[in-house]
């Protein structure tokens, strides 16, 4: 009687940890749930240099998202500019890569939202005293990755603030070049989600000095397409499973992104 209330204990335990949700067909015949991202977006996602195994929370946020519906996570590495395509010709059942949910993709893509942030100027330390408040970087030459929503934000930050002396903005090919032009001097401030720059400060520490707060508001999301309304609605009852069991918060706590956390998932869905 003892093995066989054990038993039971155990299989209570095995069937909690991967929910009854339902599952598009496929997806749950194949077992697996296929994945993109690009890799080059500390702390979100990144290789670790020292295994070349992918790391991050994005990658801690997906197995354990995987782990909740009783599927094995599928990671495929495509470029940004494939993002989109790929979700359409159903080349991957979702993206998960420190992606914004913004209205110009539900088109194609709903988003399943799990992390607030947004863009913020960054300078080198050594030249903090020159940029004591954000004002200081109207007329300054400052970059960001051109593949984001950042250049336009940019621009109406200025717009707005600057007047006649406006940001000249430079685009740059990622964040790891918006870094490199700022250390060689050839760009005076960056722009970075807030998401990540606390961590990349932490690793490198005395490089950088943010400048003021935050100057939008964003959300990152998991995007899936948009006819997949049984896959949205899976993620979204796997994620509120991980806020509630604290596994979401310690995930957080983890990669500093603690401030960057939502209280429940929404969908934000394309037609």
């Amino acid at each position: 009687m003892k093995r066989i209330l054990v038993a039971a204990v155990i299989l209570g335990a095995l069937s909690a940890s991967a929910m009854a949700i339902e599952l598009p067909a496929e997806i749950a015949k194949r077992g697996s749930i296929k994945v993109a991202l690009v890799p080059n977006y500390p702390p979100m996602e990144f290789r670790d240099p020292a295994a070349n195994t992918l790391s991050g929370f994005d990658i801690d946020l997906g197995e354990a998202l995987g782990r909740k519906l009783g599927v094995k996570i599928e990671w495929t590495e495509t470029s940004f500019a494939e993002f989109m395509p790929s979700i359409s010709t159903g080349r991957v059942d979702a993206i998960l890569s420190g992606f914004t949910d913004y209205a110009s993709r539900h088109e194609i893509a709903s988003f399943v939202d799990y992390l607030r942030s947004g863009p913020k100027f960054f300078v080198q330390q050594s030249r903090a005293s020159e940029f004591k408040d954000m004002a200081a970087l109207c007329g300054k030459k400052v970059g960001a990755s051109r593949r984001t929503m950042f250049p336009a934000e940019i621009d109406k930050w200025s717009q707005k603030n600057c007047g006649s002396n406006p940001i000249q903005f430079v685009g740059t090919d990622g964040s790891a070049d918006a870094r490199t032009q700022l250390r060689q001097g050839r760009i005076d401030a960056a722009v970075q989600g807030n998401e990540t720059l606390p961590y990349l400060m932490d690793i490198e520490p005395g490089a950088y000095a943010p400048v003021g707060d935050p100057f939008a508001t964003q959300f990152t999301g998991i995007a899936l397409p948009v006819k997949e309304k049984a896959l949205q609605q899976g993620m979204v009852e796997a994620l509120d499973a991980l806020i509630a069991d604290g596994t979401y918060r310690a995930l957080l706590a983890k990669w500093k992104l603690n401030d960057n956390g939502i209280e429940k998932a929404t969908i934000n869905a394309g037609q």
